[in-house]
């Protein structure tokens, strides 16, 4: 016959209180009680747990062993309450949300507007800072246009996108439908800073096909880009979320003739538990994603 979860139980409070009366209290029952469950469970063992004299009893050799074993028993559903309660602290803090700096500007608001309120944290931050800190597990989610995946953290790519010409709307080239790369020659250009990956493949583009562009400005942002395209001061590339989420009476977005691959990449950590708002939040994303322009 099997023994009792009560019965466990009973025999742990007196093998630590070493007496039944001092377990009986720990249990906020009574000596007799505890008495007739640990007869019940010695004689479902088929053997004795503790030797009666007097008002104490003594834990047989079998006791002290059965007791470790009960002992690692409580041990791992310690840590299994305190997984619980971490659960529980991470349900109550804020989602905390990590992206590069033109996913929070031009991604992140529409996708937030599908989610259910709640309070949400939002950090940009850019490469490498944003790997190292997922690395940490400091984050629930993050955004980035990197594929490779950080230690400790798994990379989806939720959008597969391409790189946009962005031009004052009253500009003559807003009349072709596609941009060539010969179209920008001699065109005053903004751009991204010197060490942006996309600078630096845009710069590379030019460069193998021969065409000289009037470099005017450059800044970290492409929302500043963007602004400044809108205020007439030269033409641009950038990615086509911040292009959409600029567009407007003073700025249009076309489609360039030759590819640059955009990115959007979603890093879950691997180790940090899981917010109940990280599904939905990355439901919400695809939701947005699916009409950007490619």
């Amino acid at each position: 016959m099997s023994i009792s979860h009560r019965q466990v139980e009973v025999f742990r409070a007196v093998m630590q209180a070493g007496s039944l009366t001092a377990a009986a209290q720990a249990l906020h029952s009574s000596q007799p009680t505890l008495s007739r469950e640990i007869a019940l469970m010695e004689q479902r063992l088929g053997y004795a747990l503790f030797e009666r004299g007097g008002a104490r009893i003594r834990p047989t050799a079998a006791a002290l062993a059965l007791f470790e074993a009960v002992q690692r028993h409580y041990s791992g559903l310690a840590e299994v309450q305190a997984q619980a309660r971490a659960l529980a602290q991470a349900e109550q803090q804020p989602f905390e949300l990590l992206a590069q700096p033109a996913l929070a500007h031009a991604l992140v608001p529409a996708a937030l507007a599908r989610c259910p309120a709640a309070a949400i944290s939002i950090t940009p931050a850019e490469s490498p800072l944003l790997e190292a800190w997922m690395a940490e597990q400091r984050y629930d989610l993050a955004l980035t246009e990197r594929p490779e995946a950080p230690s400790g953290c798994q990379a989806e790519v939720l959008a597969d996108l391409a790189e946009v010409a962005v031009l004052p709307a009253g500009h003559a080239l807003a009349a072709k439908p596609v941009l060539e790369l010969a179209d920008f020659a001699g065109q005053a250009f903004i751009s991204l800073a010197p060490a942006d990956p996309y600078r630096m493949q845009i710069d590379a583009l030019f460069a193998a096909a021969g065409i000289v562009r009037e470099l005017r400005v450059q800044t970290h942002s492409a929302a500043t880009v963007c602004a400044l395209v809108a205020a007439g001061l030269g033409l641009a590339i950038v990615n086509p979320l911040t292009a959409a989420a600029c567009a407007g009476a003073q700025l249009v977005q076309r489609p360039l003739a030759v590819r640059i691959p955009f990115r959007v990449v979603l890093l879950t950590p691997l180790h940090r538990p899981r917010h109940r708002l990280a599904a939905v939040l990355r439901q919400a994303l695809l939701g947005v994603l699916e009409p950007s322009p490619n």
